[in-house]
């Protein structure tokens, strides 16, 4: 009996690979990079199942091109490139990789908040130039951390891993979301607050929102105006909750004192003025990028797909309805 054909849309880990070859006849991308609109909608057509990128649009067109496809596996937590509406209409089921990465993106979290706020990169790059003269006073003064109010939007799974790594530092902890996370209240006394009230309050912003028609550009000009001009914004989210034209007037004017960015609006461009700041911390998606993350990331993703191609529900499926 034949084995299924998955199509592995840009290379993963090994451990994902290998448990797939197992089961499946497995095609993976040639290329490191992004496959093209076209190279991804001719690739995907004739197999059983897809192991698909953040960078994939998986949408009505994709699922015509994959006539027959049996699933598709999303290789990341998020699935804003994923129309699950349509996937479900025509009894397609998709899956992400949820909680292998939780920790791996608070801990990125808290690096892009220290090296914002201990201004880490910029020092260094100053150093590394030769131009530094030897200890100053006035040098590369940052913002206190000890102490400091952490405000966390989105008390999910990652935001709520963020807050709780705040105990060392002795932080003052609030957070918004659309619910209340009373398990988080409990464990470190974290105070549910309106976002107006977080904004005006915090020390640190953390972002850790889905992106949504609602959290798209949450983050603007008007928003940045009301945080403290001392206060710096932390984004591992998704990139256009924040509008990142906005955030570069807003560094450049001085109404917040930095950012740390791993996700970007338009990804992988950089919206024009952002690398040229210096109070910006900018590096490129790789919040997830542990050994045990990414190979829990690859796992699950073919561990999905495996049950889709042989018509079994998958474990992390994001329309489950499909099965009924």
């Amino acid at each position: 009996m034949a084995k299924p054909k998955v199509y592995v849309t840009r290379r993963i880990p090994d451990a994902g690979l290998e448990l797939l070859r197992r089961e499946c006849e497995v095609e993976v991308s040639p290329y490191d990079r992004p496959l093209t609109r076209s190279e991804f909608l001719a690739a995907i057509k004739g197999r059983d199942g897809v192991i698909c990128l953040l960078t994939d649009k998986v949408d009505a067109e994709a699922f015509e091109a994959a006539a027959g496809v049996r699933g598709f596996a999303n290789f990341a937590v998020g699935y804003d490139n994923l129309d699950v509406a349509e996937a479900t209409r025509r009894g397609i089921p998709l899956s992400n990789t949820p909680d292998v990465l939780t920790d791996a993106t608070a801990d990125m979290a808290w690096a892009l908040l220290f090296a914002a706020g201990r201004r880490v990169v910029e020092s260094d790059g100053v150093n590394r130039s030769g131009a530094w003269k030897g200890w100053g006073p006035m040098q590369f003064i940052g913002g206190d951390v000890t102490g400091a109010t952490l405000g966390v939007v989105g008390a999910g799974r990652i935001g709520a891993a963020m807050a709780a790594k705040s105990v060392g530092f002795r932080m003052k902890v609030l957070y918004t979301d659309a619910r209340r996370n009373e398990a988080l209240e409990k464990a470190i006394g974290a105070r549910f607050v309106s976002f107006e009230e977080l904004l005006a309050e915090s020390d640190f912003v953390s972002v850790h929102v889905p992106l949504m028609p609602e959290t798209r550009h949450l983050f603007t000009y008007d928003t940045f105006r009301k945080m403290k001009r001392t206060s710096y914004l932390i984004n591992t989210a998704r990139g256009p909750v924040v509008a990142e034209d906005d955030l570069v007037r807003a560094l450049k004017e001085g109404l917040i004192a930095g950012a740390g960015l791993d996700v970007y609006e338009r990804e992988p461009a950089l919206a024009e003025g952002l690398a040229a700041l210096p109070n910006v911390v900018i590096t490129p998606h790789t919040a997830s990028a542990t050994v045990s993350s990414r190979n829990g990331m690859a796992v699950k993703a073919a561990t999905n797909v495996i049950a889709m191609v042989k018509g079994d529900r998958a474990p992390d499926c994001l329309n489950p309805e499909v099965y009924k």
